[in-house]
């Protein structure tokens, strides 16, 4: 079964905010990490992972990326506190509980 990711990437602790969605996480967050992608990441150095949430279809990740999206700023930053208190990186992490998961299959 794919899952789909509604994640949230900043420049900094309490800095630009982005939010996005994609079925492929990792892959999306090196490139943006890397400057791959063209636009608004790039332009104002957005790349550090703070927050994702899975999915299991397109459409409840999309609904969920749109909704966020229209939260005032401070219900955003406590989305990200909640779980990521110290705006940890969690792109290594994440990396690395993918690989044991495939280890696993």
């Amino acid at each position: 079964m794919k899952n789909y990711y509604v994640y949230i990437l900043c420049s900094k602790r309490n800095g630009t905010l982005y939010i996005g969605v994609t079925s492929n996480i990792i892959k999306r967050v090196y490139e943006h990490k890397n400057g791959l992608v063209e636009g608004f990441t790039k332009k104002y150095g957005v790349h550090k992972l703070v927050w994702y949430e899975i999915h299991e279809s397109i459409e409840s990740a999309i609904t969920r990326e749109k909704q966020i999206k229209k939260w005032r700023r401070d219900w955003k930053l406590q989305l990200i506190e909640k779980n990521n208190p110290y705006w940890i990186d969690l792109y290594k992490t994440i990396c690395k509980e993918f690989r044991f998961l495939l280890s696993q299959e």
